[in-house]
């Protein structure tokens, strides 16, 4: 067989292709935007576009696959008993500096059922770390999650508009600020 052709492994290959596109979907758009060529996705999956569109057959799909593996990390981290709200916040920083785009295309399709379910699923890590947070005195008792969610929206959405130079610092302040509001009050 020529070096230039791959051996066709079927679908066995499949699962470790979709890996592929995922991670290299995150990376391409991660540098070049959400608009880049979906077939520099392909090639740097190391996978032909036909693989591409039998696993994704548009962006968006591709996008909500990205987020689903980011919200199994924020799944993870707050399935432990020590996360807090402030570590979920850093979670959900360190995914959008890494991610603007895709949080543009998402935010973009809100009306998409394949995007709805993140937002439930994030939801769901959020409601189990305040419940603990409240328990614990962290966080005031004032603090819903919608509260939550709306200041994680606010960030991503803020860090997807913010040049990347500065992502870092505008990503502090605004937890210094969520901070500032979550905390226990006095009664």
């Amino acid at each position: 067989m020529p070096d230039n052709l791959k051996a066709n492994r079927g679908p066995s290959a499949g699962p470790a292709n979709r890996r592929a596109l995922i991670a290299a979907a995150r990376d391409v758009f991660a540098e070049s935007g959400f608009s880049a060529p979906l077939s520099a996705v392909a090639r740097r999956a190391g996978v032909g576009q036909g693989s591409l569109y039998r696993h994704f057959p548009d962006r968006i799909s591709l996008a909500v696959a990205v987020f689903d593996d980011n919200i199994n990390e924020l799944e993870a981290l707050g399935s432990s008993k020590d996360a807090t709200l402030s570590d979920l916040f850093d979670g959900v920083t360190e995914q959008a500096l890494g991610s603007t785009a895709l949080i543009e295309v998402v935010s973009s399709n809100l009306g998409d059922p394949r995007a709805e379910h993140l937002a439930e699923r994030v939801g769901t890590v959020v409601e189990a770390v305040l419940v603990r947070d409240k328990a614990a005195g962290r966080v005031g008792t004032h603090v819903s999650s919608a509260d939550v969610m709306l200041a994680f929206s606010m960030l991503a959405f803020l860090l997807a508009r913010t040049a990347a130079d500065e992502r870092g610092p505008v990503a502090a302040h605004a937890r210094s600020i969520f901070e500032a509001s979550f905390a226990p009050r006095a009664s």
